[in-house]
């Protein structure tokens, strides 16, 4: 350790040039995973905040909500129990005159169930008819308040925003919460049906009724559009920088290592062990990663607090640790080949030479 200190502090220009490497690097998968993180949050943040962990739709809707729909009858026999609640979603674009439309997912909601009775208003109230809506709060960041009349989508009906809700996001989209009988005239599928699934608190509800399924609540979440393709793309985006991270350690570990081929020569020759010299490669990488860690984490601690609201970013204090953790276990991968150089040192040859 007290060697790698010694050549850090000599060479402050070249491994300063190392650190300032992996800090673009950590803060650029930090940034990343906070994205996806965020992306993620907006497709299911609604059902996170309803707490449910299962939901019943019918097998022809490949477990798509959107797809989904129920009859009167069938959702009176699954929601007799208290923890179970139906949901009419459909896509709907709000808007108001003088403001900016705004693409949102309308969930008709009973507001004897526990879903209306659970939600969390950060003003307002919640609607007690159905011509009165609570939208998520970002819509207040398009200029929307309490009391304004909106339209939703070719439905001609004004609405009147009653209520802002907290963290309502469904499908990359801020949710408008309303009656299943607003959803039936929006959807214009009159009393023929009742709502797109019901959901429950617990892991399954028993369905006796062919045509029907109960499936956990993950799977409907992998389901929604553009989630899963999402996800795996953020992650092979990581993964790539993970692998690029553990090759500019190798390579920069690498140079520096050559050009003190002679020093570590000299240092063999006085009857230094190849041991030291590989514990100071070793340590030298482990400073290195942490140091660039270390300002990439003050810089997306500043960033945290400089994203706008409207930016989908979402940073977790606990991934980023495991991200560290991956990032410096690359540096020790890449300081592999550093250290076969390192013991391979053959005093008289490189003395001599």
């Amino acid at each position: 350790m007290f060697l790698a200190l010694h050549e850090m502090k000599h060479e402050k220009l070249r491994y300063g040039m190392v650190i300032f490497m992996i800090m673009l690097i950590s803060y650029l998968v930090f940034v990343l995973a906070a994205l996806a993180l965020g992306l993620a949050n907006q497709e299911y943040q609604a059902l996170d905040t309803w707490n449910v962990k299962s939901a019943v739709m019918t097998t022809t809707s490949d477990k798509e909500l959107r797809q989904s729909t129920l009859t009167p009858q069938q959702v009176k026999n699954l929601t007799k129990n208290q923890d179970n609640a139906v949901i009419a979603i459909n896509s709907v674009i709000a808007k108001a005159s003088g403001k900016k439309q705004v693409a949102s997912t309308f969930v008709g909601i009973d507001k004897d169930q526990f879903i209306y009775h659970d939600l969390k208003l950060t003003s307002g109230h919640k609607p007690t008819n159905s011509h009165q809506v609570v939208v998520n709060e970002s819509y207040q960041n398009d200029g929307y308040k309490l009391g304004d009349q909106i339209k939703l989508g070719s439905d001609q009906t004004k609405y009147q925003i009653v209520g802002f809700a907290k963290d309502s996001m469904l499908q990359i989209a801020p949710v408008i919460y309303g009656t299943v009988s607003t959803w039936q005239q929006i959807r214009g599928t009159g009393n023929l049906f009742a709502g797109s699934a019901v959901v429950s608190k617990k892991s399954s509800i028993k369905v006796n009724e062919s045509g029907l399924k109960s499936y956990p609540i993950q799977q409907v979440i992998e389901k929604l559009p553009g989630y899963s393709a999402q996800n795996m793309t953020f992650e092979f985006m990581i993964g790539f920088l993970l692998i690029i991270s553990l090759i500019v350690i190798a390579v920069f570990l690498y140079i520096i290592t050559i050009q003190k081929l002679s020093n570590y020569a000299v240092l063999r020759a006085q009857g230094v062990p190849s041991r030291f010299l590989v514990n100071a490669t070793i340590a030298q990488s482990i400073l290195l990663t942490v140091s660039g860690l270390v300002i990439a984490v003050l810089l997306v601690w500043g960033t945290s607090l400089l994203m706008p609201a409207a930016v989908p970013m979402s940073f977790n204090w606990g991934l980023m640790g495991a991200i560290s953790l991956g990032l410096v276990v690359m540096s020790l991968l890449g300081s592999i080949i550093p250290v076969r150089v390192v013991t391979k040192v053959d005093p008289v040859s490189v003395i001599g030479g």
